[in-house]
């Protein structure tokens, strides 16, 4: 795959240039559970707009981390999965679940 993306030295700011926002995390925490069509992501992460998902699936689509299948069916069918870039994401998600579930427990919920 032969991405042109211009990348900050530093690795940490690669990261977070990939993972902008808050959906991107959660569409990547969605997406480590297995493929996942426009609407499943839509119902699964709260609040997000179709048109702000639209706009970030894009972006992590150009940017190498998800893959967009279309299936020839009528009506058409689109499924998202994450790419191997995409899955090399699962320690950052893992670390962000662990630390809410410290803080969270720290607040006794």
């Amino acid at each position: 795959m032969d991405i042109e993306v211009s990348c900050p030295p530093c690795p940490v700011e690669t990261t977070l240039m990939l993972l902008n926002n808050k959906w991107k995390i959660l569409i990547i925490r969605d997406l480590l559970k297995g493929p996942k069509r426009f609407t499943e992501l839509t119902k699964s992460i709260n609040e997000i707009s179709a048109k702000v998902l639209t706009t970030n699936l894009r972006d992590m689509e150009e940017r190498g981390l998800v893959n967009r299948k279309i299936y020839s069916e009528i009506p058409p069918r689109v499924e998202y999965t994450l790419s191997e870039t995409g899955k090399g994401f699962k320690p950052v998600v893992d670390s962000l679940a662990k630390c809410g579930r410290a803080y969270k427990r720290k607040l006794h919920y």
